[in-house]
């Protein structure tokens, strides 16, 4: 397969403890909860997932524990249509661990303990600087320790494999590493974050979208919620719309834009459709519980965009 098809997913994985709640609990609170799930989850691997189900030809680097846990999630990674040589099993550590909380609304708050996914160094990166070679597309996130990332896209940079970075959580970076940076998907809080530009309309996306360029970033995608997506090209910008359906919790609705996003760039969809794809994957993504088991498959991603004609 050439190059240009290649998708890498550089990131965490996560085993997710869901919790349903009809309100947050305040400090010293108890609530009773409902519907106690374990779904596997982190972004680095929601994100390989949804790549992986839409379609992509996706090797995934990443890091898990030598637990029964791990076993099974990479069997399950299997299955999703990803390569798991790039996987590594970290012996005495666990698989990284996501507590959720899930309120009446579908809002959710979440605490993570990063796990085998600590192991994830440049050390361990540049064994995988193959699969970054051979890939038209590195996608990356910030629950990789931040050095890790950087040294992933330093070698991404002199393989002419484009960059992708998801920065979630929010986190502060370093101006070396936007630089290395084709194609940058923040939301209103990460943008705020990296910019200082709080982002409560288009005017303010298309201001905070001109500092990321200055940064030396090509193309900014502001994921804007149900509002859409403020997409801008070299400081040309315009805000494209997201589908509507009822939300029954937005965990993973992000990362599944992601992955589908750079599958649909990778079949040399424009920007603007694969926006629309991944809009389309998101959607249906919001409709079903939990992380990777709400994230499409393709047949399913084509149908919905058929439907909305």
């Amino acid at each position: 397969m050439s190059k240009s098809a290649k998708l890498a997913v550089l990131g965490s994985i996560n085993a997710d403890h869901i919790l349903n709640l009809a309100h947050f609990p305040r400090p010293g609170e108890t609530v009773i909860g409902k519907q106690y799930t374990v779904a596997f989850g982190g972004k680095g691997a929601n994100q390989a997932v949804a790549a992986g189900r839409a379609g992509a030809d996706i090797a995934f680097i990443a890091c898990l524990g030598d637990d029964a846990i791990g076993e099974r999630i990479l069997a399950q990674l299997a299955q999703d249509n990803i390569d798991t040589a790039p996987v590594e099993t970290v012996s005495g550590e666990p698989t990284g661990v996501a507590m959720i909380f899930v309120n009446g609304e579908g809002e959710n708050t979440i605490g993570i303990c990063a796990g085998a996914n600590a192991a994830l160094t440049p050390a361990c990166v540049a064994r995988h600087q193959q699969a970054i070679a051979d890939a038209s597309a590195l996608l990356m996130q910030l629950e990789s320790p931040l050095e890790s990332v950087l040294a992933a896209a330093k070698m991404a940079r002199a393989s002419q494999t484009q960059v992708i970075l998801n920065p979630a959580p929010a986190t502060p970076l370093d101006d070396e590493l936007l630089a290395l940076v084709d194609i940058i998907t923040p939301n209103e809080t990460e943008a705020e974050s990296l910019t200082g530009i709080a982002v409560s309309n288009d005017d303010d996306a298309a201001r905070a979208a001109a500092v990321l360029h200055a940064k030396g970033i090509p193309t900014v995608l502001i994921t804007l919620g149900r509002r859409g997506v403020w997409l801008s090209e070299q400081g040309k910008g315009q805000r494209i719309a997201g589908f509507t359906v009822k939300a029954v919790d937005t965990i993973a609705a992000g990362d599944t834009f992601n992955g589908a996003f750079i599958t649909a760039r990778l079949e040399g969809q424009s920007l603007h459709d694969a926006v629309r794809f991944a809009h389309a994957a998101a959607a249906i993504a919001v409709t079903r519980p939990g992380a990777q088991p709400s994230v499409p498959w393709r047949t399913e991603i084509d149908e919905f965009l058929l439907q909305q004609g």
